[in-house]
């Protein structure tokens, strides 16, 4: 389907109860198109090559080829596809290591229906996605950091960049212009010595700076 608001997505797990409970679930909501599903990672990325979808939803823990390792491969053939991690894990390194290889979100397989397409809505918008359960586990550690040096508009401007916000939402949000939001990622990554936002993305995550719920309570940037 190529009807604008229509989202492409594909599914893989090679747990066959949970690929089809999740695509039967899917299926139910007009502007969600499951375009395939896979048992394996590379059988996946075989179909995400023909039916070029928006989202990826992929099982954490797979045979042969891990999700975490099928990241980068669907970076670069599918490059218009974004990678949300499904897992039962609430592993900080699990967590971080997604992020880092490129992960788009990460949800927990207990979280309901609405959650999981909540994170499909905002990752094909743009944004980033963490579970609530995931979300605790990356505060646990945050609560606990007195090494950070950030300001606590710094902290704002990173959480926002964190859930995947443009530097036009950042302006809107905090009442700065796009210049200035621009500035300020700039000036974070040379305070932190990160030259890559996934870099920033990695530091958020370890020092408990994260957009809750992708950022929701935001405006969109489409």
């Amino acid at each position: 389907m190529s009807e604008r608001g229509v989202i492409r997505v594909l599914l893989i797990d090679n747990h066959p109860l949970v690929l089809d409970g999740l695509k039967a679930v899917l299926e139910t909501f007009d502007h969600i198109d499951v375009v395939g599903t896979a048992g394996l990672a590379d059988a996946g990325l075989a179909i995400g090559r023909q039916t070029r979808p928006q989202v990826v939803l992929i099982d954490i823990n797979m045979p042969k080829l891990s999700g975490i390792d099928a990241i980068e491969l669907f970076k670069k053939e599918v490059p218009e596809a974004r990678v949300v991690m499904l897992s039962m894990h609430d592993s900080r390194e699990y967590i971080s290591s997604s992020v880092m290889h490129g992960a788009s979100g990460y949800i927990l397989k207990d979280v309901s229906t609405d959650e999981i397409v909540t994170a499909i809505e905002t990752v094909a918008a743009g944004g980033n996605y963490f579970s609530s359960g995931v979300f605790d586990v990356l505060m646990e550690r945050g609560t606990q950091d007195q090494s950070n040096p950030l300001t606590p508009r710094e902290r704002d401007i990173l959480s926002l960049i964190v859930a995947g916000q443009s530097n036009r939402i950042i302006a809107e949000a905090l009442g700065i212009t796009p210049a200035t939001a621009e500035t300020h990622r700039k000036n974070l990554k040379k305070k932190l010595g990160i030259t890559t936002t996934a870099g920033l993305v990695r530091y958020a995550l370890d020092h408990g700076i994260a957009a809750k719920s992708g950022g929701s309570d935001l405006p969109t940037s489409g």
